[in-house]
C-alpha cells in the first residue's frame, strides 16, 4: 500500500488529510472525485431549476495523451496530469472542476454566454499548452472540450453530462484543440445513432444483414477475388450506408459480433465456389483490442472448410495504432495460420512506411484518393508509382481501389499495379450476380432474391461488367 500511495506523495500529503478527504478527491491531483462531482451537481441542478437559472458543464480530454504514457510511460504521464490540473485550476478559479478518471476533467461553469465561454476555453487551452518540461523532456499539452447548458439542451445532471461527452466527442473527431457546443443537430443525430443501434442489434441476431461482393481483377480483367462487404436493407429506412452503421457498430461493440457474422458468411460462401477465387474480409480495429483472432480465423477456417490460403484480412493502421506490440504478435500468429494480409487505404495514414517495414502484410491496397487523381495530379502518380515500387520491393502484391475509368487502368496497368478493384471492374452486388465468375453457374435469366427483401431480375449475359473469364 505504502508503495503504491508513493507515486501520489507529490499531489497529496496524507499525513494532514482527513480520512473523508480520500472519498471525494483524486488521489494524483486533488481534485474532487468522480463521487464529489456527482454530489455537486446534484445540488447545482436542484438549485438551477429552483432559480430558473442556467448552467454549463464543460467536458475536457486531453489530445493524444496516449502517446505520453506509451512512449515515456504512465510515470511521466502521471506527472504530466497532475500539472495540467494545476493550470487547469489556476484557469478556472472558483469554478468546480473535477477529475474524472484519466485524462478526462469536467468543470460547472454558472450563467454562461455561449461567446463569453468560448473566450474563457480558448484562453483555458492556452494556459495549459504552455510547454511542460517534466523528466527531461519538453511536452505541450493540447485539449479539447465539448460544452452543454441546462437546461437548454436536458432537465437532468446525467442527460446534460450526456451531452457535454456527445460535444466532446465531436470536438475529437473535429481535430486537435476543437471546442464544440452542444445542439440540436448534434442532438438529433444522437437520436438517430441510438436508433441505429438499437435496430441494428435485432438486425444482427436475426441475420438479417447481407453481404455483398466486389470482384478484384487482374490488369487484364481476369478475376481472381472478391471482397466482402456488409449491407443492410433497413424495412423503414431502405440502405443504410456502411459508412454509417460500421462507426455506430464499432462505439457500442457491435460490430465484433458483426464481424463474426461476415467472416462466417464469407467463408462458407467462398467454400461453395466451384473456382477458388480468394476472399477479402475487413477487419475492425475493436477486434485488435478485444478478441483473440487466430482462434476466430481458425476456427472459422476448420468449420467451413475454405483453404487459409484463399482468405485475405484487410486492416487499416488504425487496428495496429493503439497496441502496436499486440498487434504485430497477431498478424505474426495469423500468418503462421497461412491466411494473406493486407493493409488497407495505404497512404492515408502517419506511419505506413513503418509499418511496411515491422508487421507481415502480403498486400498493399493503394486508397482511392490517389486513384480518382490520376489524369488531374502529377503528384497523384509519383505517389503511386513509388507504392507500386515499394511494394515490388518489399515482395507485396500491390491492388488499386476505386478504379472508375480507362484512363486509371491503363496508367495503372503500365506502372506494374499487379490488382485493379472498382466499379471499372464491378459493383458490389449479391454473390449470385457473379454466379459465371465463380462457377456457381444459374439460368441467364433466373430471378435473383437478394435477403432483405428485394426482388431482382438479372440477365448474367448483360451486366455489363468490364471483366474477362
Amino acid at each position: 500500500m505504502k508503495h503504491h500511495l508513493a507515486r501520489y506523495a507529490h499531489a497529496v500529503d496524507f499525513t494532514t488529510q482527513p480520512a473523508e478527504y480520500f472519498a471525494y478527491h483524486d488521489l494524483l491531483t486533488g481534485l474532487p472525485n468522480r463521487a464529489a462531482f456527482s454530489a455537486h451537481l446534484t445540488r447545482t441542478v436542484e438549485a438551477a431549476s429552483a432559480t430558473a437559472k442556467s448552467f454549463a458543464v464543460v467536458s475536457f480530454d486531453l489530445d493524444r495523451f496516449k502517446d505520453i504514457n506509451d512512449t515515456f510511460g504512465h510515470a511521466v504521464g502521471d506527472d504530466v496530469l497532475n500539472a495540467v490540473a494545476t493550470r487547469l485550476k489556476l484557469a478556472a478559479q472558483d469554478q468546480f472542476l473535477t477529475r474524472i478518471g484519466g485524462d478526462g476533467f469536467i468543470m460547472i461553469v454558472p450563467d454562461p454566454i455561449q461567446a463569453d465561454l468560448r473566450r474563457r476555453l480558448i484562453a483555458f487551452q492556452h494556459a495549459v499548452g504552455a510547454e511542460l518540461n517534466i523528466a527531461g523532456h519538453t511536452h505541450r499539452i493540447r485539449f479539447s472540450a465539448g460544452v452543454a447548458i441546462f437546461p437548454h439542451h436536458e432537465s437532468s445532471g446525467d442527460e446534460i453530462v450526456s451531452n457535454a461527452d456527445a460535444a466532446l466527442r465531436q470536438a475529437k473527431r473535429d481535430g486537435p484543440e476543437s471546442i464544440r457546443f452542444f445542439d440540436t443537430e448534434m442532438e438529433r443525430r444522437i437520436r438517430y445513432r441510438a436508433c441505429i443501434q438499437r435496430d441494428l442489434q435485432s438486425t444482427i441476431e436475426r441475420n438479417g444483414l447481407d453481404l455483398h461482393y466486389q470482384p478484384v481483377a487482374l490488369d487484364t480483367g481476369e478475376v481472381v477475388a472478391f471482397e466482402a462487404l456488409a449491407r443492410w436493407y433497413h424495412p423503414k429506412k431502405g440502405n443504410i450506408s456502411p459508412g454509417d452503421f460500421i462507426p455506430i457498430a464499432e462505439e457500442s461493440g457491435q460490430i465484433l459480433q458483426l464481424s463474426r457474422w461476415v467472416l462466417w458468411q464469407a467463408c462458407q460462401q467462398a467454400a461453395s465456389w466451384k473456382r477458388p477465387l480468394d476472399i477479402a474480409v475487413n477487419l475492425s480495429a475493436v477486434q485488435f483490442q478485444h478478441e483473440d483472432l487466430p482462434a476466430l480465423i481458425g476456427s472459422v477456417l476448420s468449420g467451413t472448410g475454405l483453404a487459409p490460403k484463399r482468405l485475405e484480412l484487410e486492416i487499416t493502421e488504425g487496428a495496429l495504432i493503439s497496441d502496436s506490440d499486440r498487434a504485430l504478435v497477431t498478424l505474426t500468429k495469423l500468418r503462421k495460420i497461412g491466411v494473406q494480409i493486407a493493409l488497407d487505404d495505404f497512404g492515408t495514414g502517419y506511419s505506413s512506411l513503418s509499418y511496411l517495414r515491422d508487421f507481415p502484410f502480403s498486400k498493399i491496397k493503394i486508397d482511392r484518393s490517389f486513384i480518382e487523381k490520376i489524369g488531374v495530379q502529377d503528384s497523384a502518380k509519383a505517389i503511386i508509382h513509388a507504392v507500386i515500387g515499394l511494394g515490388h520491393s518489399m515482395k507485396m502484391a500491390v491492388t488499386a481501389e476505386g478504379v472508375e475509368t480507362e484512363e486509371q487502368l491503363k496508367y495503372l496497368s503500365d506502372e506494374g499495379c499487379d490488382l485493379i478493384q472498382g466499379y471499372l471492374i464491378g459493383r458490389p452486388a449479391p454473390i449470385e450476380s457473379y454466379a459465371t465468375l465463380t462457377g456457381n453457374i444459374i439460368s441467364p435469366n433466373k430471378s435473383i432474391y437478394c435477403s432483405g427483401g428485394r426482388l431482382e431480375k438479372a440477365s448474367l449475359a448483360g451486366l455489363g461488367f468490364n471483366y474477362t473469364l
